[in-house]
């Protein structure tokens, strides 16, 4: 049997029902053009007729490269002709090339979801096929509800494998709709079915609510079947959908099968992956397999040390290949060689057995302890490794700031909120004193900072603050609390992004710490550029 696994994509459909998602037009032209870069075979666009966005996506549907277009929708209604039924028809009216068409595969289901009799359903299936060929698209049969139905029916879900193959069907996709199968009774069923239908017209579809919907995708392929419906990052209602992003550099190098994703578009897994999460502005799972933050970061220093001598020790691949890169983080657990790497990716130059190794590692541990986090906070790191190696620059020194909150009804009546910031700064020997205003303490202490430096460090315009997150480190101490804050920051003129930390049992301090270390390094940065 062949080694090829064509690719169906449903991020653009599946994904829309995810809790919280909301595709706009431009999201999804955005999101089709970077499947079809990387490689997939189809790209489901939505349901023409089901809301306004699918209706305009498709209306002016992107070109694509090799990907087809696919519309999605459902069977004809009981009692109707599929040429005469409404829905059947503004599916076929968005004028994609492939038309992929759920129905119901269960005898159950058809009965209490439906409301009508077995043999009308599968007369259904194989006239809407049959239809959607007599248009002149690709058919592709949805079969829902299929190992539910299989289990409690096997031979009624067969039947309504043949009808849609009587009907003209180039595939027949196998649903586990409810996502409660396990592996081996995938494998078994999906060897079953490919005794009948060849195994080059079965696809299969997995809900992830066992967290199995990988699993069960690949048991699937091993077992006969030649095509997988996915979502990008596994998005999709309630747990999710089988997860393409895993799924496809598990089919081609653990398992050897082939895709339309070539081996170099492959290196753009992780972008293709992001750039999904920024379109929906959610954050990127550090911790998902193959494309996250933390897929190959290294903590330990024992297992960095291997990692010299042997990447395979702790890594089941490059990184590269999926367009990750290897990450050593600063933690209280690192050792001589997490430093030593991390000092070599920001351009650091040193001996590694100069004794500043091990003060520096001294004090990470020690700040660490203290609540700092540095494998979340890279720009940090550096200033610290900088000054601990005797290469530190002080561009600035704050020798005072105050910050005053004041919330009143205004002379309209609203309640208002307004916070200034009264900051001393020394810089080139001379003390320069500002007052600025803000949407918050932090904002205002932000303004008045940039306003006193504006003058010797006009590139500090380019630097926006993209997130900022608080974190209590110790809860149990009520308002007194410990807290770390995280700044990300952008530079405007270079796309380039950092990360700064603060800690303080004073969030306003803990906030400075972590804005004086974000201004610092871009300050720093801009030296070593020139």
């Amino acid at each position: 049997m062949s080694r090829r696994v064509t690719l169906y994509d449903t991020t653009l459909r599946d994904g829309a029902q995810t809790q919280g998602v909301d595709f706009s037009v431009a999201d999804k032209v955005a999101i089709t053009a970077a499947l079809d870069h990387l490689g997939i075979d189809y790209i489901e666009g939505g349901w023409p007729g089901a809301n306004p966005t699918d209706d305009a996506f498709f209306a002016s549907a992107p070109r694509t490269r090799t990907a087809r277009l696919t519309a999605f929708g459902m069977t004809r209604r009981p009692g109707r002709s599929a040429s005469n039924d409404p829905v059947l028809t503004g599916v076929l009216g968005a004028g994609t090339t492939a038309v992929c068409l759920v129905g119901k595969s269960s005898a159950y289901q058809v009965r209490t979801a439906l409301g009508t009799e077995p043999e009308e359903n599968l007369a259904m299936v194989e006239s809407s096929i049959a239809e959607v060929v007599a248009r002149g698209r690709e058919a592709l049969y949805d079969a829902e509800h299929f190992f539910d139905g299989y289990k409690a029916d096997p031979a009624y879900a067969l039947a309504c494998l043949k009808a849609a193959l009587r009907g003209g069907a180039r595939w027949m996709v196998l649903c586990d709709t409810n996502g409660g199968t396990l592996p081996h009774e995938v494998a078994r069923i999906v060897a079953a079915i490919a005794e009948v239908i060849p195994g080059d017209q079965l696809g299969i579809h997995c809900h992830n609510d066992t967290e199995l919907a990988v699993a069960n995708s690949i048991a699937a392929v091993e077992a006969g079947a030649r095509q997988i419906q996915g979502t990008i990052n596994g998005l999709g209602e309630r747990c999710g959908n089988a997860n393409l992003v895993a799924l496809l550099p598990t089919l081609m190098l653990k398992l050897g099968y082939e895709t339309g994703v070539t081996r170099e578009r492959l290196a753009s897994l992780t972008h293709v992956s992001r750039l999904v999460d920024e379109r929906l502005n959610r954050a990127p799972n550090r911790h998902a397999a193959y494309v996250g933050e933390n897929a190959f970061a290294h903590k330990a220093g024992l297992h960095v040390s291997a990692i010299e001598k042997d990447p395979a020790t702790y890594e089941h691949l490059p990184p590269e290949t999926v367009g990750n890169r290897r990450k050593i983080l600063m933690s209280d657990q690192a050792g001589r060689a997490n430093v030593l790497n991390r000092l070599a990716d920001a351009g650091i130059a040193i001996d590694g057995t100069d004794p500043r190794i091990n003060r520096l590692v001294e004090q990470v541990k020690q700040k660490e302890f203290e609540g700092y986090a540095y494998d979340g906070a890279d720009a940090s790191f550096e200033l610290l490794a900088r000054g601990a190696l005797d290469e530190a620059v002080q561009f600035f020194r704050v020798d005072k700031f105050r910050v005053m909150d004041e919330r009143r009804w205004n002379a309209v009546g609203k309640l208002t909120t307004v916070s200034e910031a009264t900051i001393r700064v020394e810089v080139n020997g001379t003390q320069v004193m500002t007052v600025a205003e803000g949407n918050g303490p932090v904002n205002a202490l932000d303004a008045a900072l940039r306003q006193a430096l504006a003058g010797p460090y006009p590139n500090l315009a380019d630097v926006r603050l993209v997130d900022y997150r608080v974190r209590i480190l110790t809860p149990n101490a009520g308002t007194e609390a410990v807290t770390r804050v995280i700044i990300d920051s952008l530079d405007s003129a270079t796309g380039a992004t950092w990360s700064t930390v603060g800690v303080s049992t004073n969030v306003i301090d803990a906030s400075f710490n972590a804005l004086y270390d974000a201004l610092s390094y871009k300050l720093l940065r801009d030296r070593l550029a020139a």
